[in-house]
């Protein structure tokens, strides 16, 4: 029965791996560029900043008008037609270096959106390998789990013949039929973490429609021993650091700003006009001059908005200070979980290799007679259990990989 189940899902498994699109991890990552939703919104962030600079700009940039105007009255039964026509311009001269501390500031904002667009980039490129790796080791984990289906089946066969004959008593023939009960469970899970992975890639990507997909590759580990490497000096081309930089630099400039509200503003003004009775005008006129606007009393706002840049500035260097410590910690962090789960995918291969020959061994001798049902039932379970420990070792250590390079802010660019 168990035999006959356990085809019907390799069957159906099979019908499905025929329709799946098969993706490289190059493949991912192209698609991903194109349709993750989270980085197109980072990328209009970046717009929106370049927009905010135009705007900022626009004040030290002359401001010029035209205008026309036409009225028709009457008085005592006399009408009398004028019409007018006019340009005129203002040009900001001096405002106490207002307007270029505010594009300053523009700038590193714009900055800021670039990196906060390299970070989120960054985390998506982890999410998309942590999807990616745990679909591979699901698919791989499709075979283990058959591979020990089959084996638990033959050791069903083997303790049903002993049992027949009267060399194996009835708990042994139930436990071996219970560890195959468990092995049908981890196949029916394996396909399940299948479909599952399925849709987390998809949904990394960026498809808004699901649909089964394969992953092409090798869980191929690193071999292990690399030397720790300086975070201090890492940590300076984090863009989740550069990015609070750029807001740090950004609140200094709006202080600066926010200062030079209290000098005067100066602007060069000039016009032409032309006017009469009729169109087109034909007088002539125009004006040139200079005004100057000083700020005496405004309720003490100038000094409130003095008094909130200070303190927005003073934030952001705290905010630089603690995020620089939360960086070199965090590679630290990654760095560490990285080398100790590759480290112990070569512990878990040794002892799978051990098991491997224990159980060869173990299952002649049983067969012969030599050692008893409970010392090679140990055996077996140890064998499975180290199939499945290496398996899961390996996709730990790759994705612990993706950490450590989501850490260092390698993006989905890179």
């Amino acid at each position: 029965m168990f035999t006959g189940f356990a085809a019907l899902i390799l069957v159906t498994a099979s019908a499905r791996s025929l329709a799946a699109e098969v993706l490289s991890w190059e493949d991912c990552v192209r698609e991903t560029r194109e349709k993750n939703q989270d980085l197109v919104s980072a990328k209009k962030k970046v717009e929106e900043a370049w927009a905010d600079r135009a705007v900022t700009r626009s004040a030290v940039l002359p401001d010029v008008s035209a205008s026309s105007s036409g009225t028709r009255r009457s008085t005592d039964d006399v009408e009398t037609t004028a019409y007018s026509a006019g340009v005129s311009g203002q040009q900001l001269v001096f405002d106490g270096f207002k307007a270029s501390h505010d594009l300053a500031a523009a700038r590193e904002n714009i900055k800021a959106a670039e990196y906060n667009y390299a970070v989120t980039s960054s985390n998506i490129r982890l999410e998309l390998w942590s999807s990616f790796i745990g679909l591979l080791g699901a698919q791989e984990a499709l075979r283990v789990t058959q591979d020990i289906l089959d084996r638990r089946q033959q050791n069903v066969d083997l303790v049903t013949l002993r049992y027949q004959v009267g060399r194996e008593h009835r708990g042994a023939l139930m436990t071996a039929q219970a560890n195959l009960s468990e092995a049908q469970y981890d196949l029916e899970e394996a396909r399940r973490n299948v479909s599952l992975y399925q849709r987390r890639l998809v949904k990394a990507m960026g498809r808004e429609v699901f649909g089964p997909v394969e992953v092409r590759g090798d869980l191929v580990v690193p071999v292990s021993g690399e030397e720790p490497p300086s975070f201090e000096k890492i940590v300076e081309a984090s863009p989740l650091l550069k990015q609070v930089v750029a807001q740090k630099e950004s609140a200094r400039f709006g202080l600066k700003a926010a200062r030079a509200s209290l000098f005067p503003k100066v602007y060069i003004n000039a016009g032409a006009t032309r006017s009469g009775a009729k169109w087109l005008p034909e007088t002539e006129g125009w004006s040139a001059g200079v005004s100057m606007a000083i700020p005496l009393f405004e309720g003490g706002k100038t000094q409130a908005h003095i008094r909130k840049a200070r303190s927005a500035f003073e934030r952001a260097e705290a905010d630089e200070r603690s995020e620089r410590q939360d960086v070199i910690l965090t590679l630290a962090e990654a760095w560490t979980q990285w080398q100790n789960d590759v480290s112990f995918v070569f512990v878990r291969e040794e002892f799978l290799r051990a098991s491997e020959e224990r159980a060869m061994i173990a299952e002649g001798q049983y067969s012969s007679g030599l050692v008893t049902f409970d010392d090679w039932t140990i055996i077996e379970d140890d064998l499975v259990n180290y199939q499945k420990s290496v398996l899961q070792a390996k996709v730990n250590a790759l994705v612990a990989e993706g950490s450590w390079l989501q850490a260092k802010g390698v993006t989905i660019d890179d």
